[in-house]
């Protein structure tokens, strides 16, 4: 299994005869490189999306129509997106299970807030969440953005990720001393990887207060962008 950080909330991660895109916001990505477009999709199956704020759909829909692989979401913004620009839509909601691959991916909750913006102001885009991936004996809990949530514990115990990829950079979503709290309290992961920091000054700069609050023994692993990490 290989996770690829493309910067701040996107990845791609190679699980189980899938290739899957995570929120990919390529094109004005700061932390992107533009000259690696190609790499970054190449081989993609499924693109997943937590949530409708730019940072995280930004390329979606291009990336469907031009690699014509379905978007997976929230069932209001991808039935709308199915509806305005002829996408393959794959609309599930909190609970649902899919599969990619022979990966199982479940969407559970999230706290945070999900529109797109337009000229009139903001559209709606269904809910916010995150995802469970299971597959070859590994679970990968992509928080999405949010804060601490008391549903923590109960998706935790239920689904026993292994492997974390937290947003934690703070002002939009929970910080670094937050995600380490929630990882202590809810979750036993054996490797935590942080994303949504770095890519502009009001964000965590370094995951330095993460790894000093994770439990002994849990792997913190700083990603950089376009570096395959091999699970």
């Amino acid at each position: 299994m290989h996770i690829t950080w493309l910067g701040h909330s996107s990845f791609r991660i190679e699980i189980a005869e899938a290739v899957l895109l995570i929120d990919p916001w390529l094109g004005d990505n700061p932390m992107f490189p533009a000259a690696r477009r190609a790499e970054a999709i190449d081989g993609a199956t499924h693109i997943l999306i937590t949530h409708g704020h730019g940072d995280h759909i930004g390329d979606a829909v291009a990336i469907a129509k031009e690699k014509n692989i379905p978007i997976a979401g929230t069932y209001d913004l991808i039935n709308w997106w199915a509806e305005r620009e002829g996408i393959t839509g794959i609309g599930f909601n909190k609970g649902g299970t899919i599969t990619a691959g022979s990966a199982a991916v479940t969407m559970v909750n999230a706290c945070h807030s999900s529109s797109i913006a337009s000229a009139a102001g903001p559209i709606y885009a269904g809910r916010e969440a995150g995802y469970m991936i299971a597959g070859e004996g590994h679970t990968i809990y992509v928080s999405g953005d949010t804060d601490i949530m008391a549903d923590m514990e109960w998706m935790g115990e239920y689904h026993a990720p292994d492997i974390g990829i937290l947003a934690c950079g703070g002002h939009y979503t929970m910080d670094m001393a937050r995600a380490a709290y929630a990882a202590r309290k809810y979750f036993a992961f054996r490797t935590v990887i942080p994303c949504h920091y770095r890519t502009f000054p009001i964000l965590a700069q370094n995951a330095e207060a993460l790894r000093a609050g994770l439990p002994p023994g849990v792997s913190l692993i700083e990603p950089e962008v376009l570096v395959p990490i091999t699970l």
